[in-house]
């Protein structure tokens, strides 16, 4: 384990520092991104039927399909994300603290990749202005789509602004930072460029606001812990398809701590897999350091266990002397290759992470990120099949003699790939902007002080910071 002592310069080094490796993967995902907009702009000349979707009813087919599946998948990403955050800043978890902004940024990214795909599922963009803002006032009250929309559009102001705070108190330290003696070291400091967004960011602040903000972010946390199985992925995502009885698959009271608990997995897989990667490219060893892998892996393993036990619960619901409908649609999902291969995945996942608590030498970071890969996976596989079957197999089976199909269309796979390397350009770009982990995470590292006594600060640096506020 590393014994470096964590510094200002660490943290700015994405911000300060180009790489091959940068390059090389901002051309990945721009060109997964790129590949997605030239089928979707070859979706909207030639209509939805470019797509594996097709009509519902006698037609045999399922109007919503990858599309849904990946747009539930990556808000429960930005959900979670976001719930990890706000967990580690309201409940103390300071072992978390390296990558809680990771979360936010997380989340951001994921509402982002979400909210295109609704504009992708509507065929026309368009539709967007004529039908749901400028009718608003009466689409909220029937429409579960609005709903959709409003939720994150609402969490996305929320986060940004969580996130916009604590952003504050780091830029102007890290921007106005002088060195003890002698020039500026390079490396040490925001870059000059990008000073009309810092200006921006920092409008009216002073020291004074440092412990109100605190408490501002703490109540947010709080709200974001609370709301959580009311609005994020245990209320209106789940309620979308849990209150419709004409839809056996998805009809039941389950949906909700279901949703969250896959929303928990999919975020924390994804937190680790993020962390890594800004781990491994700037040498945070010592700020990312191994600790924080194996408790992110513990807690993916309990919500992994609570997400196949209520799979348990629908399975079993849904096959004993169940309703004919219900027991038809249960027997159709689990006889599916994506479901056994989702289950598989979480499965093994959790038998991973059990046996090496039991015997620490079986941890690697290696091993860590072929769990999170595993559990995303198993998560947008569990989510695919849950949208299809659910059109596949309604209450009333009026194709009973012909089972509806669906696969997704070459468009829609590209679609799954072009938002990943849209969201690997959110992190790309904003972390060439700000510092992706707190100010805050390096001093408790570096047993400065915790979150409320910024005011105690008496280096050199600190008091220069200071008179240029004030002046």
């Amino acid at each position: 384990m590393s014994t470096k002592t964590p510094s200002e310069e660490d943290i700015l080094r994405p911000v300060n520092l180009f790489t091959k490796k940068y390059f090389l993967l901002a051309g990945v995902s721009a060109l997964a991104f790129g590949a997605f907009l030239v089928a979707w702009a070859y979706q909207l000349q030639q209509g939805m039927i470019v797509t594996g979707l097709s009509d519902w009813g006698t037609g045999g087919g399922a109007t919503w399909g990858l599309y849904i599946g990946a747009f539930i998948w990556w808000v429960g990403i930005a959900h979670g994300g976001i719930i990890l955050s706000a967990a580690v800043r309201l409940l103390g978890m300071d072992r978390y603290m390296p990558v809680a902004r990771l979360a936010e940024m997380l989340t951001l990214a994921g509402l982002s990749a979400a909210g295109f795909y609704v504009i992708v599922h509507m065929g026309r963009p368009d539709r967007m202005v004529t039908s749901v803002i400028g009718h608003y006032h009466i689409t909220i009250n029937n429409s579960p789509l609005v709903w959709d929309v409003t939720v994150i559009t609402a969490y996305f102001v929320l986060t940004a602004t969580y996130l916009g705070l604590t952003l504050r108190y780091d830029v102007t330290r890290l921007r106005d930072q002088l060195p003890t003696s002698g020039p500026t070291v390079a490396g040490r400091q925001l870059p000059n460029v990008y000073e009309p967004i810092y200006k921006t960011m920092t409008i009216g602040y002073s020291e004074k606001e440092d412990q109100i903000v605190e408490r501002m972010v703490w109540w947010l946390a709080l709200a974001i812990i609370i709301m959580a199985p009311l609005l994020l992925h245990g209320g209106v995502i789940p309620w979308l398809f849990a209150v419709l009885p004409g839809m056996p698959a998805w009809f039941g009271a389950v949906q909700g701590p279901q949703f969250l608990t896959i929303a928990l997995t999919s975020a924390i897989s994804g937190v680790i897999i993020v962390a890594y990667a800004f781990r491994r490219a700037y040498d945070w060893d010592h700020i990312m350091t191994d600790d924080v892998f194996r408790g992110l892996l513990l807690w993916l393993g309990f919500f992994c266990l609570l997400f196949l036990w209520l799979q348990l619960q629908q399975n079993v619901t849904g096959l004993f002397a169940a309703p004919v409908s219900t027991e038809v649609a249960q027997e159709a999902t689990i006889g599916h290759w994506m479901y056994l291969s989702a289950m598989g995945l979480v499965l093994l996942t959790l038998v991973y992470i059990f046996a090496q608590t039991i015997r620490p030498s079986l941890f690697t970071k290696g091993r860590a990120i072929v769990a999170a890969v595993a559990v995303l996976t198993g998560t947008f596989l569990e989510k695919l099949i849950f949208v299809i079957e659910g059109f596949l197999h309604p209450e009333f089976e009026i194709y009973a003699a012909t089972p509806g199909e669906y696969f997704p269309s070459v468009i829609e796979w590209l679609s799954l790939a072009g938002t990943i390397g849209m969201v690997t350009l959110f992190f790309l770009t904003l972390s060439r902007v700000v510092p992706v982990v707190e100010l805050h995470a390096v001093e408790h590292l570096r047993g400065d002080h915790g979150h409320g006594d910024e005011h105690d600060h008496d280096s050199t640096h600190d008091k220069a910071t200071e008179q240029e506020v004030n002046a």
